[in-house]
């Protein structure tokens, strides 16, 4: 069943004394990650992708929840990444069971904000030593893997989604979720916990679509055409819920407030573009954004930067092979 490969895709893991056995390190489990064989230069997750690029339209309404800039009425250029999950860069687009959307802002010399987004809603576990166990059992076969989420009742809203999502027919026709909560600090010292969704402005239904690439041709024709929009929309955390825990929903009935529209308006092959030398780690935040203790956020950062490490170590021993045969 496609949704066990959800959980090994989603979230890269890390090493975290408190939560994981100390053999287990950042290195172990990106090697799990891009398995037996890896491509080189390539992420070892979401390694096939699409550069964008555009600009996040502020409307002001956030401003009073968080003193970034960003959240002024104001326009703020981006450069971000659209991709698919698992480690191989020439992967059929339609296979894949998750779709990413990445964003990066230069707010100033000193301050950048990056974000990683995802299209499941929540993870299938809270901490990364479980997760390690989730991916041995998925490695070990279906019967290990059943009985690893038959003990995990943690795993049951993921497992809902995962069990009723329809792919669309277009990254611009996806959702693309936070998973994580973070907190929003305002100037006047306040502080909310909040999760946040990219929500598409249109429907674009699976059909018609053909090729491996199917999906970059698809939004390369469409941002050519016309500006690719989403509605960057915040949910507001209350006292009853555990921003700690991204396995858990928040409930539908939470204050929403929308900040304002992502706009892609130009597409870039990764190899050409910006997008494939950075390293979209969750823990780049500016001034008036927070990381909460959530243990996966934190995990997510540190392997994140173990996939940047090796791939861009790659690249480099690249660059001087191809020098040393001119």
């Amino acid at each position: 069943m496609k949704y066990w490969y959800f959980a090994l895709i989603l979230a890269p893991a890390a090493d975290l004394a408190a939560k994981a056995p100390p053999q287990v390190s950042a290195q172990q489990f990106v090697d799990l990650q891009q398995g037996k064989s890896s491509f080189a230069g390539f992420r070892r997750a979401h390694a096939k992708g699409i550069c964008v690029s555009g600009e996040f339209r502020s409307n002001g309404n956030l401003a009073e929840y968080s003193k970034s800039s960003l959240f002024q009425p104001s326009t703020t250029p981006f450069t971000g990444r659209l991709s698919i999950a698992g480690n191989n860069p020439t992967a059929p687009d339609l296979k894949a069971p998750v779709r990413s959307l990445a964003l990066s802002f230069s707010l100033s010399r000193t301050e950048q904000w990056r974000l990683a987004m995802n299209t499941p809603p929540v993870m299938a576990v809270a901490d990364p030593h479980t997760f390690y166990q989730q991916i041995q059992a998925i490695q070990a076969g279906p019967a290990a893997i059943k009985q690893f989420f038959a003990e995990h009742p943690e795993s049951s809203e993921f497992l809902t989604w995962a069990g009723q999502y329809q792919p669309t027919g277009s990254f611009a026709a996806e959702t693309y979720h936070s998973i994580n909560a973070f907190y929003l600090n305002s100037a006047s010292g306040e502080q909310h916990a909040v999760r946040w969704a990219m929500q598409p402005t249109v429907s674009v239904a699976a059909t018609d679509l053909q090729g491996d690439d199917a999906l970059q041709q698809e939004i390369t024709t469409r941002v050519a055409a016309k500006p690719v929009v989403f509605d960057w929309v915040f949910t507001l955390a209350e006292p009853a819920d555990d921003e700690k825990n991204s396995t858990k929903a928040w409930p539908a009935e939470r204050q929403k407030v929308t900040a304002g529209q992502i706009v892609l308006t130009s597409t870039t092959a990764q190899l050409d573009g910006e997008c494939h030398a950075i390293n979209f780690d969750p823990l780049v935040l500016p001034t008036g954004i927070q990381a909460t203790a959530d243990p996966i956020l934190r995990a997510r950062s540190a392997a994140y930067a173990e996939s940047y490490r090796r791939r861009a170590k790659e690249q480099l021993h690249g660059a001087l092979e191809g020098s040393n045969n001119e």
